[in-house]
């Protein structure tokens, strides 16, 4: 006999059962509306891109966690042989798409492609899955939801005050006590001239976005590997073991960098920290200049948030982007967005017990089946209790009115609806209290306004 594999699913993917998934749609639907508050239209974009709109745009590292797509049919004897020796070419030679990794550079494709029918400054939100090969640990999946907004066609730091404002109105809404954390590239740009490395700006900042995670030692040890000099990682080291207030941070940065890149970046902080401080926002704002965003495509404003009560990576980030749509042959479009990351916020609620109480997937009262006239008699008082919103259901099958009973206990439904020969005949219906057992027989309006509360 040949032997059943037991079904699974990919490492990093995750099934959602019903009580997971109405406590996911609480998030969206919390997000969702905040998003629609400040003028967010939604657009939704295809799990698949061809590649060559995906690669080059996250940096080396990015591209390795490209999840690439298999052309259909017969693709090896298509693909010509021998295959190219380099991994990324062999790739586009079998390979012409790949599962998205965020939802930003589809979104610039989205613009570039659909520019004549967009309103410019065009502001969109996007709640979706993406794909990123990944190693799977706590807080890191290979299928994940964002929930992306995000402003293109406009270069006004408003629109960083008000992407600020909404991660603010979400953690209020969602019971979520967070920090976020403010940088920006050109300051980044501005040190990485500081100290002799122009050039290295884009290692500097891949090295330095792991400093949280891999320590200090490991970031220097990290820069040394990319060719900078023990010069140049020495001067560094002030900044990334810099401490004090806001103020004397900025001022060690006036201090320090001359450029006009690095004199640009200063100001755009100083800005934003001065509508943050007239607002008067509930949220923790930090400028932390070690926050360095490992993707390529941020240029200016870049914003990480995490939970405070919780050890998890960031929940929220993003940037500021001044030409991401010039890959695509559109240039001078400036834009600045920002990711929730559904997944670690649900983990973040979960470990924190903060999901309300109503976030259930519960019906609220189930009818027992005696079967025929009975059994119509439910159904016609079933409608009418949905009609009014209640969520009601009835056991599809006269059966034992013990397995009935055990079947409503066990999904937690907190009422029971009992119709027999003596309700139908009476116009009225019993409601089961199942948490206390108590029994009262009621008419429909009064079960109604039982239920509805």
């Amino acid at each position: 006999m040949a032997t059943v594999t037991k079904p699974s699913i990919p490492k990093g993917t995750r099934d959602f059962g019903a009580q997971e998934m109405v406590r996911r749609n609480y998030i969206f639907d919390t997000v969702r509306s905040v998003f629609k508050r400040y003028g967010f239209q939604p657009i939704e974009t295809p799990a698949m891109e061809n590649l060559s709109t995906l690669l080059g745009k996250y940096g080396d590292e990015g591209d390795k966690l490209l999840f690439k797509i298999l052309n259909s049919g017969d693709f090896i004897s298509s693909a010509g042989a021998p295959l190219h020796a380099n991994a990324d070419k062999a790739a586009l030679q079998i390979c012409e798409k790949g599962l998205r990794y965020d939802l930003t550079v589809p979104f610039a494709r989205f613009v570039v492609q659909h520019q004549g029918e967009l309103t410019f400054p065009f502001k969109r939100y996007q709640i979706q899955p993406v794909w990123r090969a990944d190693r799977p640990q706590k807080g890191r999946y290979r299928e994940f939801y964002q929930c992306d907004v995000d402003v293109v066609g406009s270069d006004s730091l408003i629109n960083e005050v008000e992407l600020i404002q909404i991660v603010d109105e979400v953690y209020q809404k969602l019971n979520i006590n967070v920090t976020l954390k403010l940088n920006n590239r050109k300051v980044l740009a501005g040190i990485a001239e500081a100290i002799g490395a122009a050039d290295a700006v884009v290692d500097i900042t891949v090295a330095i976005d792991k400093l949280d995670k891999i320590g200090l030692d490991n970031v220097n040890a990290e820069l040394e590997s990319k060719g900078l000099s023990a010069n140049a990682i020495a001067k560094l080291q002030p900044i990334l073991q810099m401490t004090g207030t806001r103020q004397q941070k900025f001022d060690v940065l006036k201090q320090t960098l001359t450029s006009e890149t690095g004199k640009k970046g200063i100001e755009e902080l100083e800005t934003l920290f001065a509508y943050i401080d007239a607002l008067d926002l509930k949220l923790n704002v930090e400028l932390d200049l070690t926050l360095a965003r490992g993707l390529n495509y941020y240029t200016g404003a870049i914003f990480e948030v995490k939970a405070n009560d919780v050890e998890i990576g960031s929940i929220t980030g993003g940037g500021r982007y001044d030409n991401l749509t010039g890959i695509f042959g559109l240039d001078n479009m400036s834009g600045v967005g920002i990711s929730f990351g559904a997944d670690r916020i649900y983990d973040v609620m979960t470990q924190l017990n903060l999901f309300p109480d109503d976030a259930v997937a519960r019906t609220k009262v189930m009818f027992a089946n005696f079967g025929g006239a009975d059994e119509l008699y439910s159904l016609k008082a079933l409608a009418q209790l949905r009609k009014a919103g209640v969520s009601a259901e009835i056991f599809p099958d006269a059966a034992k009115m013990k397995k009935q009973m055990s079947y409503a206990d066990k999904k937690g439904i907190p009422f029971v609806a009992l119709c027999g020969e003596t309700e139908r005949e009476a116009g009225t219906i019993t409601i089961k209290n199942m948490l206390n057992g108590e029994q009262q027989t009621l008419s429909l309006a009064d079960a109604l306004n039982l239920l509805a509360n």
